[in-house]
This record gives structure tokens, C-alpha cells and sequence, in this order.
């Protein structure tokens, strides 16, 4: 099967679970835009050299603290929150675990929270699904990712 095969079955399954604005393949890479968050905001399926990495990237600087605040006033870090996620999506997360996160400000600017993803036990199109819907699920979550609320 080849790559292109691959991305278009991935991208098939992220558009099917109505998560994302849009859902994109850019080169190598599948780029889907966070639904009802005002600004640029992303989560990216990008290869490295022995695998992949799932991300959350904007170039908006306020959305970005919004999401460290989040998760500086919070009693879980990050991969926990990711690890109930993943374990609500059925990943396998006694065999197969978290691997830590990265948080950084891009060459392109743009503020970057990312994990790499480690092979699962199915398919890597399964895994690469499931890691970016839980990312959505995880960020969805987090500071004004989570949209406005209104008072009552």
C-alpha cells in the first residue's frame, strides 16, 4: 500500500469523526484545523525519520498560554490527560504507553505542543488515527481551545 493510500485512509477516518474543521493532507503530513477555536490552530500528522509525531500547533501566542495556564492550574499533566484519551479511544495504554511531550516555539513560529507516536499493535493507520483524535480530544479540553463560556 503506499503512503499516499495510507494518508487518504487516515484522513478518511478523521473526517468521518466530525472532530476537526477540516481535514487536509499537505505534502507527507495531514493537517486537520480545531473546530470552534477563532484562531489558526491545528493538529498535525507529521512523519520523522523512524516514525511519526502527533501535534497542536498556532501561531497565536495568547492560545497557546490559554493552554499552559490550563495546564499549570490543572493536577494532571499532559500525558495524563492524553493517557485517558487514548484509554477512552481503547489504546492499549498498559502495553503500549505515553511517550512525553514537547512544548516549543517552532522555526515557523508557530507554538507547538507534541508527542511522538510509538507503534502500536494494529496497523500504523489505526494507531496514527487514533493519536490524532485523542490529541483533539485532549486539547479540545484546554484553555480557549475549549471555546468561550458564557456566564449564567
Amino acid at each position: 500500500m503506499t503512503t499516499e493510500h495510507r494518508l487518504e485512509n487516515i484522513v478518511s477516518r478523521l473526517r468521518d469523526s466530525k472532530a476537526f474543521a477540516s481535514v487536509e493532507i499537505d505534502g507527507t503530513s495531514i493537517r486537520c484545523r480545531a473546530r470552534d477555536v477563532e484562531s489558526d490552530a491545528y493538529y498535525v500528522l507529521a512523519p520523522t525519520g523512524d516514525g511519526h509525531v502527533v501535534r497542536f500547533e498556532t501561531p497565536d501566542r495568547w492560545l497557546s498560554e490559554s493552554v499552559e495556564a490550563d495546564l499549570y492550574h490543572s493536577s494532571d499533566s499532559l500525558e495524563e490527560l492524553l493517557e485517558e484519551s487514548l484509554d477512552e479511544l481503547e489504546w492499549p495504554i498498559d502495553r503500549v504507553p505515553v511517550t512525553p511531550f514537547r512544548h516549543f516555539r517552532s522555526d515557523d513560529f508557530l507554538y507547538t505542543f507534541e508527542n511522538d507516536i510509538p507503534a502500536g499493535e494494529g496497523d500504523p493507520e489505526s494507531t496514527a488515527g487514533t493519536w490524532m483524535l485523542a490529541y483533539e480530544a485532549t486539547f479540545r479540553e484546554l484553555g480557549d481551545v475549549a471555546g468561550e463560556t458564557e456566564d449564567a
